[in-house]
């Protein structure tokens, strides 16, 4: 089932969420509708806290070329355990924050530890765009954004037109 998408600004996005503890058929369909969300948007990730539950649950799937098999991923708890020293910059957007767009340097290369839908702890590597993606869906769940990255103005003007958006749809709905 789709969910809808939280758009920022919403106080919701800007807080730290709660460690899943118990995995249940509910958080594994709730993972489900995450990634159906994600795929329908389109976008290749999705935190829990975008839709407006505050678990520790981010779903990814990165793969972009038509005939490659795709690769979704659930994480419990995901984790950066380690990060590389080396920088990539990738224009990143985001689900939350529609049609609006920048650049974001972060560690090229991630290892990230976190509990896949079985209840099994993983740890993988991951570099180039499923790092940026990683990172950006884990910031999610700490209440950053990727616009908290930019300065100040670039920022304020983002939210003015998220805030604009939200007005003009909730007038659309009236």
């Amino acid at each position: 089932m789709k969910r809808p998408i939280l758009i920022h600004p919403d106080p919701r996005l800007k807080k730290v969420c709660t460690p899943v503890l118990d995995l249940s058929d509910d958080l594994r369909k709730l993972a489900d509708d995450m990634l159906e969300t994600m795929y329908d948007a389109p976008g290749i990730g999705l935190a829990a806290p975008q839709i407006g539950v505050m678990d520790r649950l981010i779903v990814l799937d990165c793969v972009k070329d038509e005939g490659e098999q795709p690769r979704p991923l659930v994480m419990f708890n995901p984790e950066i355990i380690a990060s590389s020293d080396e920088t990539n910059v990738y224009e990143e957007g985001c689900l939350s924050i529609p049609e609006q767009y920048a650049e974001v340097r972060r560690p090229k290369v991630v290892d990230v530890r976190w509990i896949d839908r079985d209840g099994n702890e993983q740890t993988e590597t991951f570099d180039d765009l499923w790092a940026t993606c990683v990172q950006h869906e884990i910031d999610h769940l700490n209440g950053k954004l990727f616009i908290d990255y930019l300065g100040p103005m670039k920022r304020q003007m983002i939210t003015r037109k998220m805030q604009k958006l939200k007005r003009e749809q909730a007038k659309a709905r009236a």
